[in-house]
């Protein structure tokens, strides 16, 4: 099905508070033109607002915007000057507080204001989409529904898009194509029910978690360590996620669930357990004022104590027995144990999920079309690994059914409504190969067909879901070279841990190339996974080290040389699609490729400083070639940026940062969904081959800024020394780097070539390698992942 597209050019969003402005900057990240309003400040300049929040989007963390310098971009304005910007914006996002009246208010007020193709959508949590569009004006009723970001909206992939009984299908796709796009987002379609469907199931979950934490004497730290990593959800689990999310809005929504769902079996649940209504009355919000159910007190976390009405320190332990319970595979036998164990923590964690699983197989009907939906929100929205369905369909369907009538038919479960009939239907599952289920039609129903899911050539796999792996063309113990249809494009993919890289993947990556020149059109270096290479494969490299074999860590040096000018200098061209972490040796590969298609949350960085060494896999040179093109008079000016990065070990926070810090080019391409990187890195790839790709000339005559330049970053490098900020060994490091990028003990402006500056590079890193600190660092960081500074 092809969509009719939705061109945005420029946007509007109504609400400069937390949710709008960060809303506002994503919408500038993708390089839409925003305008952010708020209402007219009673004094200073008349959009003060709106300016202050802008100014505070660069402090947030984490940040907001992909690279700081978009802020400027964005167009304060206040609801009374000037409603005229309204008149060529194409898509509004109302993000003001959750009141309807307020929200109807605006709504009028900006009505004659806006052209008669604009889509206007409200952010809101949980208002009636239904009840928002009746205050509009008959013809904008088909151009209104209700787009639902989650917290922070940069980072949350989930989306959900609330459609209204008259809302124009087209304008629906529309909408749902530039999320995915353009935002870069996973978008569910929801049904206009009290808090759709994220926070319908996700809240529910935190609301039984918080009844029974009660019900089995636990504290919070002892529940957050049971809800977090152990099951597959986020280190902030269930407590600490309610003191960032801040205990005012928890109840909040809480209170909303109360007033709008009258008949929901679970309704008496649905209120602030006391300890939180404590809390609050306190003026103990979480995060935003320092204590919650945690706070700090000096370097120590301590959490709160019902019993003693006090804070003590926390311990975030699981029991022996369900540390081991926790540990098991398969999660059939891990349900099993669960429910079977006395141990109050196990019995916990059954009921959680149990009352859980009930809840969402009661609602599913009514809430969402399909299980898949419920599934992908809670995953993207709260950062679970499994949905509620996908976790119960892989611990055995109709086991944990039968469950679940028990404890209802004994008046364990939360509620005594009956699981619905076709949960018990001799089924094994929600999803399977004809798709998903949806009890609202009593069917399974296939993925989306929408043209916007075409770009997805792998996109996130529903429990089950397999997709089409291709054709090895080449393969060792390092890489798999494949191609995916018949376009000639062919796939390098690492196989090694953290997609590290050690002998077998230089030799299988110069393999490959070769491979590729003769029986391909094109190369991309796509990892099936996160990250997109996190470098040198650092135990390998210690090993010999530590032995004395400095000829073989010389050896392995030149190799991995050889393999960034292999792909520099390839005939077909080689794309690197990058996302994730790309460090050191990964983030050498992508400099060297023709072009870097790059996920926006790409992290990319020459570590190398960090445990002691530099870059040493043609990085450094490399960055002196760019130098040199940039100012070929004084190719100084453009070092003295990169020097900080490398000597610093910087780690760009996004794709577009990393353009600013000069490890990406101005020609690489950044893609905002991680899930169409495959797909845009082809399509680059194929453009350039069909453009009658040559790889570059060899670089002979490179201006290098010379001893001088090195005296130069020396004398600022004795600052930092006298000032404490940089150990000696720190020094010697940065003083190798300066020596590298300026091209060694030469005047200033003589030529070199590559090979001079490879050979330099070289030189220097096997030095420090053999240096007792340098080795200190490099094992510091593989038992502790931390760096050290000696």
């Amino acid at each position: 099905m092809t969509a009719t597209p939705l061109r945005i050019r420029k946007a509007a969003v109504l609400g400069a508070g937390v949710m709008g402005a960060q809303i506002a900057a994503h919408l500038t990240n993708a390089g839409v033109e925003t305008v952010l309003f708020d209402l007219a400040a009673k004094e200073g300049p008349k959009s003060g607002i709106a300016l202050k929040a802008i100014a505070n989007l660069q402090k947030l963390s984490p940040a907001p915007l992909a690279d700081k310098n978009v802020a400027a971009a964005i167009i304060p304005a206040n609801y009374d000057e000037d409603l005229d910007h309204l008149k060529d914006v194409d898509l509004v996002i109302e993000a003001i507080a959750e009141r309807m009246d307020w929200k109807l208010d605006l709504y009028k007020k900006i009505a004659s204001h806006l052209s008669p193709t604009a889509v206007l959508a409200s952010n809101t949590s949980g208002l009636s989409i239904n009840g928002l569009a009746e205050a509009l004006p008959e013809e904008m009723r088909h151009r209104f529904s209700g787009v639902h970001f989650f917290n922070p909206p940069r980072y949350m992939h989930l989306v959900e898009v609330i459609p209204t009984r008259l809302t124009n299908q087209t304008v629906v796709d529309g909408l749902e194509a530039f999320l995915t796009t353009t935002l870069g987002k996973g978008v569910v379609i929801a049904k206009d029910t009290p808090n759709f469907i994220g926070n319908r199931i996700g809240v529910f979950s935190m609301l039984a978690t918080m009844y029974h934490t009660e019900q089995f004497k636990l504290g919070f730290d002892t529940v957050d360590a049971l809800t977090g990593p152990a099951v597959g959800r986020p280190k902030s689990a269930t407590y600490r996620t309610a003191d960032v999310v801040g205990l005012d809005t928890m109840a909040h929504v809480i209170k909303t669930m109360a007033d709008t769902l009258a008949d929901d079996p679970w309704h008496p649940y649905f209120q602030a357990p006391v300890w939180l209504q404590g809390l609050i009355a306190k003026g103990a919000l979480g995060q935003k004022n320092g204590a919650g159910f945690y706070r700090k007190a000096g370097k120590d976390i301590v959490v709160l104590d019902v019993a003693k009405q006090d804070y003590r320190p926390s311990e975030q332990k699981t029991s022996d027995e369900v540390s081991a319970i926790l540990a098991i595979k398969d999660p059939a036998e891990k349900f099993g144990k669960l429910r079977a164990s006395t141990d109050p923590q196990a019995q916990f964690l059954w009921a959680t999920y149990r009352d859980l699983f009930h809840y969402a197989a009661y609602h599913l009907a009514d809430i969402a079309d399909t299980a898949r939906d419920v599934d992908f929100a809670i995953r993207w929205g709260y950062g679970w690994k499994l949905g509620p369905f996908e976790t119960w369909q892989a611990a055995g369907w109709q086991q944990v059914a039968g469950w679940i009538a028990e404890d209802i038919a004994a008046g364990k479960a939360m509620s005594k409504a009956p699981l619905p009939a076709w949960v018990t239907d001799g089924r094994n599952g929600v999803h399977g190969k004809e798709g998903s289920w949806s009890a609202a039609s009593g069917s399974y129903k296939p993925r989306s067909q929408h043209s916007v899911y075409q770009r997805q050539l792998f996109p996130d796999p529903i429990l089950g879901e397999k997709f089409d792996q291709g054709t090895t063309v080449w393969e060792n113990d390092g890489i798999r070279l494949w191609t995916l249809g018949d376009d000639g494009v062919g796939i390098i993919s690492f196989k090694t841990k953290m997609n590290t890289v050690n002998d077998q993947v230089l030799d299988g990556v110069q393999h490959a190339i070769r491979v590729a020149e003769e029986k391909l059109k094109a190369v991309v270096i796509w990892q099936t996974g996160e990250p997109f290479s996190a470098g040198a494969d650092l135990k390998g490299a210690l090993g010999l080290l530590q032995a004395g074999k400095f000829d073989d860590f010389d050896k392995m040096v030149a190799n991995f040389q050889r393999t960034s000018m292999t792909i520099k200098y390839s005939l077909v061209p080689v794309v690197s699609a990058v996302r994730g972490l790309a460090l050191g040796g990964g983030c050498e590969f992508q400099m060297h490729s023709a072009r870097t298609v790059a996920a926006l949350e790409s992290y990319i960085g020459l570590v190398e400083a960090g445990v002691g060494l530099l870059p040493a896999g043609g990085g450094l040179k490399e960055l002196a070639v760019r130098a040199a093109k940039a100012n070929p008079e004084d190719p100084f000016e453009a070092l003295k940026k990169v020097f900080e990065t490398i000597a610093m070990a910087k780690v760009s926070g996004s794709a577009m940062e990393a353009k600013q810090l000069g490890l990406l080019r101005d020609s690489d391409v950044v893609v905002f969904n991680a899930y169409e990187l495959l797909y845009v890195a082809k399509k680059v790839a194929l453009a350039l081959a069909e453009s009658g790709y040559r790889p570059p000339l060899p670089a002979r005559t490179i201006p290098v800024a010379g001893d001088v330049g090195t005296a130069t970053f020396q004398a600022s490098l004795a600052n930092l020394q006298e000032g404490y900020f940089a150990s000696p060994h720190d020094v010697q490091i940065a003083t190798r780097i300066a020596d590298t990028l300026c091209g060694g003990k030469i005047e200033r402006g003589s030529q070199v070539d590559e090979e001079w500056l490879l050979t330099l590079e070289r030189k220097h890193f096997v030095e420090l390698a053999k240096t007792e600190k340098t080795q200190a660092r490099i094992a510091h960081t593989m038992t502790t992942g931390k760096p050290l500074r000696n």
